[in-house]
């Protein structure tokens, strides 16, 4: 099976999932048939896991590059089903661990590229390669032009004896059948994957374990939940329309003799009317699928058109039976001419279903360009605004001008502070996002990605630009460094650190950045390197007095401070301090608690210990540390136990947003905490589960 790039990732909502696209050759198509299981790189899973069972899905050959269809999911997208898949029965593991369990719903003759890339035209990246997610729409224009096989026919699917489709509507498939909408119903909580969890325990450090990392690169974004349509209804009633009429094997042009047509009519007066009432019940079963589904814009939608549908049905079969009813010719039978006019109520009906469906086509690829618009008006909007703070800085705000353009902004996009949340893990994969986050409003809007997929990586403001150095993407450790300029949505290169490292600390001071401790899963390092944009490279700085790996570090009135870690024999309560007066760094008081991967911020004169790992599980313990007093005390713990939580401050407050609880739960809350009242739970939910993470403001 192919291996998709990284860049091949559209990053669609689980809600905005229509359908997905697997990939095979020659070679491995009849094991994905034969073992009813499709398959991607790891990478492709941060969309994979979002099926669920009764998702549409469609198996592209990369060798003559055709699509073959139409599949659906038998269970929801996991990791290694089946470990050994595509492995020619060697013990090595499958490449392909991204999986889903499939099944046959029609079984259709493929289409060529040239037919399927008008529909997905919007997917391709470049002129060999196409995402392979795919919205509601693409999917229903996907699944019309799918032709289905006659039932004879010797397909690839039926030289391996593989069932049927199931397309028939009776009560015993109608009531146990589970629909798209019903079947994309989010599951309430992840967990972290055993193996990454394991890799975070610092104690595999001291032993040079490097293998136990695992994770995959994506570019991913978030975009606001919505309920997913329910777009089966029109893709079933055609199959089970051509069905019926190979069953009928009904044609106007056939010229019967005799005996066929007084066999015909001795069954005709009981077989032509059940029929009739299958058409009529059938629409109606849709219609009431569609009124149950939920009250969303494109459920308003579906519910017309199932009213529409079945009115129409009503008529049309009028018309039917007052025909019926004034056949005065006795020389061809009866059921000949009712099936003659069932057959036109079925074509009817299928082309006015077609209709429907194109109209639904056009109807969703117009509400997706809105979202984007919407997504990107705001974009520019926020950019504008810091172009025009930046003038002012320069040049003062000019005379007369009234506060109307703040004002305006204010209400478009909120507060006009927001965090940047950079990189992290969300449960599934690594992440190369940039995303901008509006606790006034609740919302997160996505920036432009950066080069690589981060997590264990800092990232610090400086000179209204945002620098990111460090981490790795869960297989490799980077000394790669990259600048966000956020007045041009931009990500640029810069000189990269010294030493590959991971879950290092960071500091700003006098306009140079300082890179902390940290490690790369053999050692832990106690140096520091500086860099200085006016000099274009990194330097070594004065070292710290203890090895620290997942420190935590904040410049505190001229000062850069740095606590806790993990030694590579223990988990450290130590702190120091590094005055560029001083040139060298110097122990102060302990922590009350040892304390790993927690984060530190520094509010109104002080520095804040917040969270972290003990050494025996995670905590919610919180401590303050003074200069003045020289001294750390306890202060009120947060509400949840939580460690590798991107934390900064913000109006005052300080907020924490998301982490891991008890090393296995990636975290979705945000709590924030004020000096007079402390923490509180803010109920945010727009960032969703993320941990590993960096947040910053500028």
């Amino acid at each position: 099976m192919p291996l998709n790039r990284t860049v091949s990732t559209r990053n669609l909502h689980k809600s905005d999932l229509g359908g997905v696209i697997f990939g095979c050759k020659h070679k491995t198509m009849e094991e994905c048939l034969s073992k009813k299981i499709f398959g991607l790189p790891s990478t492709h899973f941060v969309y994979v896991r979002n099926i669920e069972e009764g998702l549409p899905l469609f198996l592209f050959n990369y060798s003559d590059r055709k699509l073959h269809g139409i599949f659906e999911a038998a269970s929801h997208g996991q990791l290694n089903t089946n470990s050994y898949a595509w492995t020619d029965g060697s013990t090595k593991r499958t490449p392909y661990p991204a999986q889903v369990s499939i099944r046959i719903k029609t079984n259709c003759a493929p289409l060529t590229e040239n037919q399927f890339k008008k529909i997905i035209e919007d997917n391709y990246y470049n002129p060999q390669h196409f995402w392979f997610e795919l919205d509601h729409a693409q999917t229903s224009a996907l699944i019309a032009h799918f032709v289905p096989l006659p039932s004879h026919t010797n397909t690839r699917a039926d030289h391996l004896a593989l069932p049927a489709p199931t397309t028939t509507f009776s009560k015993a498939t109608s009531s146990s059948r589970c629909t798209y909408a019903e079947a994309c119903v989010p599951k309430k909580d992840f967990y972290m994957p055993v193996n990454l969890v394991d890799k975070n325990n610092f104690l595999s450090l001291s032993c040079g374990d490097e293998d136990n990392n695992h994770g995959v690169s994506s570019k991913t974004s978030c975009s606001a939940i919505e309920d997913m349509e329910n777009v089966e209804t029109v893709s079933d009633w055609e199959e089970w329309a051509v069905e019926n009429m190979q069953v009928m094997n009904v044609n106007a042009s056939i010229c019967m003799d005799s005996e066929h047509k007084l066999q015909q009519h001795e069954v005709g007066n009981e077989a032509s009317e059940p029929q009739v009432e299958t058409v009529l019940l059938k629409l109606r079963r849709m219609a009431a699928d569609s009124q149950c589904s939920t009250q969303s814009a494109n459920d308003c939608r579906d519910n017309i058109i199932s009213g529409e549908m079945e009115e129409y049905a009503e008529q049309v079969l009028g018309r039917y039976t007052a025909s019926a009813e004034k056949e005065d010719d006795e020389t061809i039978p009866k059921p000949f001419h009712e099936n003659n006019e069932l057959t036109q109520v079925v074509c009817e009906l299928k082309a006015w279903a077609e209709n429907l469906e194109k109209k639904q086509v056009e109807s969703d690829r117009e509400m997706q360009r809105l979202r984007d618009l919407v997504v990107d008006s705001r974009r520019r909007m926020r950019q504008l605004n810091n172009r025009v703070k930046e003038l002012e800085s320069k040049i003062g705000p000019p005379e007369g001008l009234d506060d109307s353009m703040n004002k305006f902004v204010e209400e478009c996009l909120g507060s006009e502070d927001v965090i940047y949340i950079i990189g992290g893990f969300n449960g599934f994969s690594c992440l190369s996002a940039l995303d901008s986050f509006s606790p006034s409003l609740d919302s997160l809007t996505s920036l432009k990605c950066m080069n690589y997929a981060r997590s264990y990586a800092s990232a610090v403001a400086l000179d209204s630009n945002i620098y990111v150095f460090g981490g790795g993407d869960g297989t490799s450790w980077y000394d790669t460094v990259e600048c966000y300029n956020p007045r041009n949505d931009e990500w640029v290169l810069c000189p990269p650190l010294i030493h590959k490292k991971g879950s290092l600390a960071n500091s700003t001071l006098n306009g140079k950045i300082y890179a902390i401790g940290g490690g790369n899963g053999v050692q832990c390092f106690s140096n520091v390197e500086m860099f200085d944009p006016a000099l274009g490279r990194w330097i070594n700085s004065q070292s710290m007095l203890m090895k620290r790996f997942a420190p935590a570090a904040k410049e505190l009135q001229g000062v850069i401070y740095a606590c806790g870690g993990y030694s590579g024999h223990e988990y450290l309560k130590s702190a120091e301090r590094f005055d560029p007066r001083e040139g060298y760094w110097t122990k102060i008081a302990d922590m009350n608690r040892r304390r790993g991967c927690h984060s530190v911020a520094a509010l109104k004169g002080k520095l804040y210990a917040i969270g972290g790992y003990d050494g025996e599980e995670m905590v919610s313990s919180v401590e303050a540390y003074e200069p003045r007093m020289s001294s750390w005390a306890m202060v009120e713990p947060m509400k949840a136990v939580r460690g590798y939580a991107a934390t900064t401050v913000l109006g005052g407050s300080i907020y924490v947003i998301g982490g891991v609880k008890d090393g296995k739960v990636i975290l979705d809350t945000v709590e924030s905490y004020r000096e007079e009242s402390g923490w509180c739970e803010t109920g945010l939910k727009a960032v969703g589960r993320r941990s590993f993470c960096s947040a910053i403001v500028i």
